[in-house]
């Protein structure tokens, strides 16, 4: 269906004489009155969806253009928007759609997710106050998608099940058995996995199931964004959801592996989220964790399947480096929690995956790669120099307004240092090449130094007149150069754009 769809949309599309850029920037026209000024293919796309994820621009106007070729999946987006936003949920507005084209244009959030506020808020174990706040907004406004929202909401368009049901169980755990344990190497006995997982089936199917499962909320399908000084979540990425239990959104988010929340954060946040769900129905609290810990364990298989095949199938490398946090996931649960029902092969299996040669690897691997982050920002001085969240006090701040400024002339002025223009022009300015060269050399040394004592965080600020050009060609510049180095995490914040977005 999918491929079909996607060749009548190439063939209308080549009839018209139009590309799908064109399809976005119109439907952006249609709807602000005003001409695109600029574009900026956004990450989300590397994801395992397939969407292509686009912001587009104007000096004062933003919004989020989506290419994606299943007009099921788009339909049930578009219509459980509308349906969220009437019940007051924080979802983008739709602004503008041509599902024939398979694109629309919805409300920007920004670029902050949980995942990447958390990471900014956290040394190791420790989370900060402020990022423990946000989840504990998120966990309170769940019940309400669940609860509220699920009750007068159009299960028809639901895409691929209207239900987690029996067929959805089935599809996630084969998914879990073919690309995870047999790509990792892992033995089982299939017959008796099986009979495990039929096993497994027939009990979460008696969990009650009349609710709005959100199917995908972890902690990268929820923006942040600064509103009255606090910070306020917004939700995305609800395009398969369908109706099912309670217990399976709140593990997706509480065992969401590369967040790594600490469990004894995670029993606060469960117990806040339970609260939050007593004031929408009549809950019987020991009734719901009889369930939950089975529908954590199908959830992290699931998620174990889709690392297998886009990391193990696809080769797609990044997706393994969440691999050693499901691991400690589930040395935890194998420690921590018994099941109300006996799963013996499965049980089985689990711990030869936590004992594997080949998949501890990977968590050597990943520990590595993690030891220091380093976050990048470019900022306007007019505005003061740009917070350490980390608590370390800052790090390095380069001042970037002796150097040519791109800003004066006429051509440039829409532009930012990430325009291939403004590239271009500061790349071919002798001063430029110095003062980054100067600049590369001192944070190499610190990375160095900071790598060989395990320091977790550096901070490098390049500051401008306005925050447009040269801070954010500085910033991008160097954030290039640290991502070939190896044992970096290279976080990137342009803070004046951000603002303005």
């Amino acid at each position: 269906m999918s491929d079909i769809f996607r060749d009548v949309i190439l063939v209308r599309l080549a009839i018209a004489g139009i590309t799908f850029m064109e399809v976005l920037k119109r439907l952006f026209e249609r709807h602000f009155h005003a001409p695109v000024e600029r574009v900026q293919p956004l990450q989300g796309q590397l994801g395992g969806s397939g969407r292509k994820i686009i912001r587009l621009s104007t000096e004062t106007i933003s919004a989020i253009g989506i290419l994606y070729d299943v007009r099921e999946e788009n339909v049930a987006f578009l219509e459980f928007s509308r349906h969220f936003r009437r019940h007051g949920l924080p979802v983008p507005d739709i602004y503008a759609e041509d599902l024939s084209h398979g694109a629309y244009l919805e409300e920007d959030f920004g670029n902050t997710t949980l995942f990447e506020f958390l990471s900014n808020h956290r040394n190791g174990a420790s989370i900060a106050p402020e990022a423990v706040a946000a989840y504990r907004k998120v966990v309170a406004l769940l019940p309400r998608f669940q609860v509220e929202a699920g009750r007068d909401l159009n299960y028809k368009v639901c895409y691929p099940r209207a239900s987690f049901d029996r067929q959805s169980i089935a599809w996630d755990l084969n998914y879990f058995k073919y690309y995870f344990l047999r790509l990792a190497g892992i033995p089982f006995n299939e017959q008796a996995l099986e009979h495990d997982f039929s096993r497994l089936t027939r009990f979460l199917l008696t969990a009650s199931r009349d609710y709005f499962l959100y199917r995908d909320f972890q902690s990268r399908n929820i923006m942040l964004r600064p509103i009255l000084d606090q910070d306020q979540p917004f939700f995305l990425d609800y395009q398969g959801g369908r109706r099912g239990a309670l217990q399976y959104d709140i593990a997706s988010l509480l065992y969401d592996a590369k967040a790594d929340l600490p469990p004894d954060l995670r029993q606060q946040l469960l117990d806040h989220y339970l609260d939050a769900l007593a004031g929408f129905l009549d809950l019987d609290r020991a009734l719901f964790m009889q369930f939950y810990y089975a529908f954590v364990y199908v959830r992290m298989m699931q998620a174990m399947g889709a690392y297998g095949f886009r990391g193990f199938y696809e080769r797609k490398e990044h997706f393994l480096q969440s691999v050693p946090y499901a691991l400690r996931n589930l040395r935890w649960l194998l420690h921590n929690v018994e099941l109300p029902i006996a799963l013996p092969a499965l049980m089985e299996a689990f711990k030869s995956i936590v004992a594997s040669e080949k998949l501890q690897g990977l968590t050597s691997a990943a520990e590595k790669t993690e030891k220091l982050t380093v976050r990048v920002f470019s900022f306007s001085f007019h505005r003061g120099l740009p917070h350490d969240d980390t608590g370390n006090g800052g790090g390095f701040v380069f001042d970037g307004r002796s150097l040519p400024n791109p800003g004066r002339e006429e051509r440039f002025k829409t532009l930012t240092g990430k325009d291939q223009l403004v590239i271009d022009y500061l790349s071919q300015q002798e001063s430029v090449r110095q003062f980054l060269a100067s600049t590369i050399s001192l944070v190499d040394a610190s990375v160095t130094t900071y790598q060989r004592r395990g320091f977790k965080h550096l901070m490098v600020s390049f500051g401008c007149t306005g925050g447009q050009h040269r801070s954010v060609y500085l910033a991008e510049q160097l954030a290039e150069h640290l991502r070939a180095h190896d044992g970096v995490d290279v976080l990137v914040h342009h803070r004046e754009q951000e603002h303005l977005n």
